[in-house]
This record gives C-alpha cells, sequence and structure tokens, in this order.
C-alpha cells in the first residue's frame, strides 16, 4: 500500500476521519477538567494520570485531524475548491495551533502543585498574556480549526460527496461546543462529528481506488457552469 499513492491517501483520509474526532470525544470524557474543578490547576491535580492521557489524545487528535483535512480538500477538486482551498488551509493551520497550545496543560498542573489556585491562575496568566504567545500562538489561529473544518465538510458537501447533514452536525458539535462552559455539556457537542465525520471517513474507505483517482482528473470548466 505504501506503494501505491491512490490507496495510501485513500485509507489514510478515510482512517483519520474515523479515529481524529474519535479520540478528541474520549479525550473531552477523561479529561479532569470535564467534571471536576473548571480551575485546571485544581482539577489536573485531582487525577494527574487522567490529566496527561487528556493532552495526548488531544494532541494526537489534532495532529491527525489536520492531515484528514488535506484527504477533505482531495473531494473539493471538481466543485467548491476555491471555498475547499480556503477552508481546509484554515483548519490546518488552526489544528496544529491547538496542538501546540497542550504543552501550557503540564505547567498548570505544575503551578497547581505548588500555589494556591488563585496563585497558580495569577501566573499563568501572566505568562498566556505576553504578546508573544496570544499573537503568535492563540489569538486568532486557535479558532481557525474549529471554523474552517465545517466550512469545508460544507464544500465536500457543495461538491456532492456527502449529504446535508454532515456539515450540519459538524458546524453543531464544534462550533455549538463555544456557546457551552467546558464541562459535561461539552461532551454531547463534540461527540456529534463523529458521528459525521466518521461516516464520511467510513464512506471514503469504501469507495474504491478507481472512485477516488477519479478526482484527480478535473475538468477546466469554470466552476460557476457546474451549479
Amino acid at each position: 500500500m505504501f506503494n501505491d499513492q491512490v490507496k495510501f491517501r485513500r485509507v489514510t483520509a478515510g482512517t483519520l476521519l474515523v479515529v481524529a474526532p474519535l479520540l478528541q470525544a474520549v479525550a473531552v470524557v477523561v479529561d479532569p477538567g470535564t467534571w471536576g474543578d473548571d480551575r485546571e490547576a485544581v482539577s489536573f491535580g485531582d487525577n494527574p494520570a487522567l490529566a496527561q492521557t487528556q493532552s495526548v489524545l488531544y494532541h494526537w487528535s489534532w495532529m491527525l485531524m489536520a492531515v484528514a483535512v488535506i484527504g477533505l480538500m482531495h473531494l473539493t477538486r471538481r466543485r467548491a475548491t476555491r471555498l475547499g482551498h480556503v477552508s481546509g488551509v484554515l483548519a490546518v493551520i488552526g489544528y496544529l495551533q491547538l496542538s501546540g497550545l497542550l504543552l501550557i496543560d503540564p505547567v498548570e498542573w505544575y503551578l497547581g502543585q505548588r500555589n494556591s489556585p488563585e496563585e497558580a491562575q495569577r501566573i499563568l496568566d501572566e505568562m498566556l498574556n505576553l504578546p508573544g504567545v496570544t499573537f503568535g500562538f492563540q489569538l486568532p489561529w486557535m479558532f481557525f480549526g474549529f471554523i474552517g473544518l465545517p466550512l469545508l465538510t460544507v464544500a465536500v458537501w457543495r461538491a456532492g460527496f456527502v449529504g446535508w447533514w454532515v456539515p450540519l452536525l459538524v458546524a453543531a458539535g464544534y462550533l455549538g461546543g463555544f456557546l457551552v462552559p467546558y464541562g459535561p455539556l461539552t461532551v454531547p457537542f463534540w461527540t456529534a462529528p463523529v458521528v459525521a465525520l466518521g461516516w464520511t471517513g467510513v464512506r471514503i474507505l469504501r469507495m474504491g481506488d478507481a472512485a477516488w483517482a477519479g478526482y484527480y482528473e478535473v475538468s477546466r470548466v469554470p466552476e460557476s457552469s457546474l451549479r
């Protein structure tokens, strides 16, 4: 398979669309901060093992999702190409950026073990509010993933590969999760995309190499004439 560019890319894209969102859903379930004190300096100290586990799960979920996004972009070669390109780039940048922020988790645990919750939060805020950290690692880049991925699934829907319910469920899950405080209510929101993206991934795995390779044969007819 590693010598077959069509099969490798198809299987990789399909598999990661199943695995990546599932890892994120598992991460929010095992995260001590989901069920305990909303101050992570406290909740991480309550169960350091689960705190490390959720960090690793989030990290690999977001790293793998960045790769899966490239596979989704392949499905927009014929239609909604412009939207697929823009949203795909946003999603890749966003997910890679989110992954890097997870290194702050062990810092929060360390500070919480040696300081009061208030002092730990004060030190952490002082670190994260440095301009280089804020604008180099956080804003606005950290939101690109959760904005770009729903838009990319809209492009894949317009390309005719999935039904309308896929982008709706992905947007409701990832964007809706920002409407509630991080906690138990986040669990159903971040579980919803597992269904939509997982179904898309399974469909890619079942479509066969010939159908996947067919997307490389792009007609040069203007996109507007295909609508």
